[in-house]
Parts: C-alpha cells; sequence; structure tokens
C-alpha cells in the first residue's frame, strides 16, 4: 500500500513537472515562432561618370567609289571637331562603313540615288560633362557639310554610372538600418520587442534614369529584406 501511495506521488509530480516543461517549452516555441518581415530602402541620385555618343553619318550617292570617299571625308572632319573641342583621340572609334544597294533592295526599280553609305563614330568618355557641352553644337559639323543622323537608334547617347562599388556598402548599410527601424515600429505597435534576425536577403541593385529628360541624372536603389524574431 506504501509503495502504491509513492508511485503515485511520484507521477503526479513528474505530471506537473512534464507540465511545466511543456508549457515553458510551447511558450519558447511560440516566441520564436513570431516573426516580422520588413524591408529597408535606399535610393540615391547620382551622376553618370561615363558616357557612349554615336555620331552616324550617311550619305547617298550611284557611285559607290564616291560614296565611300564622302564617307572617308565624313569620318575625318567629324574625328578633327571632337579632338579641336577637347575630347581625347583614344576616346574615338571609327566603325566599318555599311553599304546599302538600294537597286538591289528594290529589284532594280529604285529610281533615287543607288548607294546609301553610314559610319559610326563612337566617343566613349568618362568626360560626361564635355560630351554635354558638344551635343548642342553639333551644327556646326553640319555647317562643314557633314549632316549627322539623330533619328537612328544607334545614334542615341548612352549615359552610364559605373562606380557602383563605391557606394554598394553605405547604401547597404542605411537599406538596413531603413528595415530595423520599420521592424522597431512594428513590435512597439504590437507590445513586443525586436529580438534576432531570422533571416535577410539583399536585393539587386537597380540603377535607372532619374527621368527622360535627364539621363545623365541615374537613381541607385536597393531593398533589404529581413525577418526578424519578436519577443515579450
Amino acid at each position: 500500500m506504501k509503495n502504491l501511495k509513492l508511485e503515485s506521488g511520484i507521477l503526479a509530480v513528474g505530471l506537473v513537472l512534464l507540465g511545466l516543461f511543456l508549457y515553458f517549452g510551447l511558450g519558447n516555441v511560440m516566441i520564436k515562432d513570431r516573426i516580422v518581415s520588413v524591408r529597408g530602402l535606399a535610393e540615391r541620385e547620382v551622376q553618370a561618370d561615363h558616357v557612349i555618343w554615336p555620331l552616324v553619318y550617311e550619305t547617298t550617292s550611284d557611285n559607290l567609289q564616291e560614296a565611300m570617299s564622302d564617307i572617308n571625308r565624313g569620318n575625318n572632319k567629324i574625328r578633327q571637331w571632337l579632338i579641336k573641342h577637347g575630347l581625347k583621340p583614344a576616346d574615338i572609334s571609327m566603325g566599318a562603313p555599311q553599304i546599302h544597294d538600294r537597286a538591289t533592295q528594290y529589284d532594280g526599280d529604285y529610281r533615287g540615288l543607288r548607294y546609301k553609305a553610314s559610319c559610326t563614330t563612337t566617343v566613349s568618355t568618362r568626360d560626361v560633362a564635355l560630351v554635354r557641352q558638344l551635343i548642342p553644337q553639333l551644327g556646326q559639323l553640319v555647317e562643314m557639310g557633314v549632316a549627322i543622323s539623330a533619328e537612328d537608334y544607334d545614334s542615341q547617347v548612352q549615359y552610364e554610372f559605373t562606380s557602383l562599388n563605391k557606394i554598394k556598402p553605405q547604401m547597404i548599410e542605411e537599406a538596413t538600418k531603413n528595415a530595423r527601424t520599420a521592424g522597431e515600429k512594428f513590435a512597439r505597435d504590437s507590445d513586443s520587442k525586436l529580438g534576432k534576425i531570422k533571416d535577410a536577403t539583399q536585393g539587386l541593385f537597380d540603377i535607372s534614369d532619374r527621368d527622360d529628360a535627364t539621363p545623365y541624372i541615374k537613381k541607385v536603389r536597393v531593398v533589404t529584406s529581413i525577418d526578424y524574431y519578436l519577443t515579450e
């Protein structure tokens, strides 16, 4: 009888302890499962630090040799004009001439000048300010007998920002701080405290034009996603 009472007592104590363990254990699980997912955004406006400026020169003629001679003269004038206005020869490259025989294109029924020749002179430089100054002065080339095509897609100026690695660390830090600020606000609003990081993901950096009117000003953007534990 005594043994039975002893066993019953031990069993009761065990059940109480088991209940306490389960209570605190489940409590910890519930706390750990309370997670808030937040995002932090960092944005900056930067000046383009590299520009690619294609200048497309076109000419037409019924004589192929005349068309090629005209292309060569035009290319030389373009190159001399660019160097005269401060661009380095190493930043200027000439593409291969392209010849279109419009007689064959229209099965011999074309009545205009037969050959259309074009060639692209490309400026690739970090002197963005100089290129921006020269673009409005292209009329000087027209006065020299060199008409630059502005309608071709290949003639569009491309502004680039190549120094992303210099601002990456600061932007990641800023995005992370903004994510934590959002997490702390959520924790306060829910009567909780922000705990440790469960998971974090850094998004890709996005570089885009600020707007269509100022393609030489870029907007750099990155979003960091972080999951925090919430504690009591």
